[in-house]
Parts: C-alpha cells; structure tokens; sequence
C-alpha cells in the first residue's frame, strides 16, 4: 500500500527520482500514464495488470468507456529505474501534468500520483473543502 507525500524534483535530463520508500513497492519497472486531475499515475506492474483487466471488460459499444480506455493507455509508458532510482518521465507526460522542475509524489492505496509542485498545492489547499467532502464520504459508510 503507497502512503505519503514526497516533495522533489526532476533533473536536467527530465529524469526523476523515486523516493525510497515508494521505490521498494512500486519496482525498479513500472507504468507511468496520466492520471486524472492533471497529475500522473504510477502503477506497479501486478496492480497495472489488475486494472487492465478491468478496463478490458468493458463493453467497446459504450462511448464513455471506450474514450476513458483512450485517455489512460495512450499516456501509458514502461519506466525503468537506473542505478540511482531515477526514471526518464517522457514530455508528453511532462507537458500533461504541467511539470516543469518540483514535484510532490503521493501514495494513493494502489497508485502513486505525480503532480507539479504547483499544482498539488493548488488542488490540495485551494479547491478542496474537506468538511464537505467528509459529509460526503459519511453517505459513502467511511
């Protein structure tokens, strides 16, 4: 299970490095596609298979469905850590999320998300109101 929040930053290669205690989770081999909200998502294999599966299920006939598969697998890429635990974020996703230099890495249960620095704390202080979500979890049984 991923947990935590992790400020750092890309390299001038465009290469990033995988905080430690995420790293041991996610492999030194991982899928890297956008998220949603404007952040990227990253995947450990065995997880990427499970939502694979998932999404292969769902009926082709069906707009949503087939737009959403879209969406996901045309930003998917395999990223491969070097020595250093660093990995080459390509700039089709850079441009996606809108990373330029920091980065905030989150654990999200089965995912990490990889947002700009700017754009975390735009989401994460300025646009949520937690007492409301709370509310609305409570209808969720949470």
């Amino acid at each position: 299970m991923f947990i935590g929040e992790y400020n750092h930053g890309l390299d001038a290669k465009n290469r990033m490095i995988i905080p430690s205690k995420l790293r041991e989770e996610l492999g030194n081999k991982f899928i890297l596609t956008k998220g949603l909200d404007g952040c990227l998502y990253a995947y450990p294999l065995n997880e990427w298979e499970i939502l694979e599966e998932k999404l292969k299920s769902l009926p082709l006939t069906n707009k949503d469905a087939r737009a959403f598969v879209r969406f996901f697998f045309s930003g998917a890429t395999e990223i491969e850590l070097d020595k250093q635990g660093r990995g080459l974020i390509p700039q089709n996703l850079l441009e996606y999320a809108k990373i330029e230099k920091e980065i905030v890495s989150i654990g999200v249960l089965t995912r990490v998300e990889i947002w700009s620095k700017d754009k975390w704390n735009e989401y994460n202080y300025e646009n949520i109101d937690y007492d409301s979500l709370a509310e609305k979890m409570s209808d969720l049984g949470i």
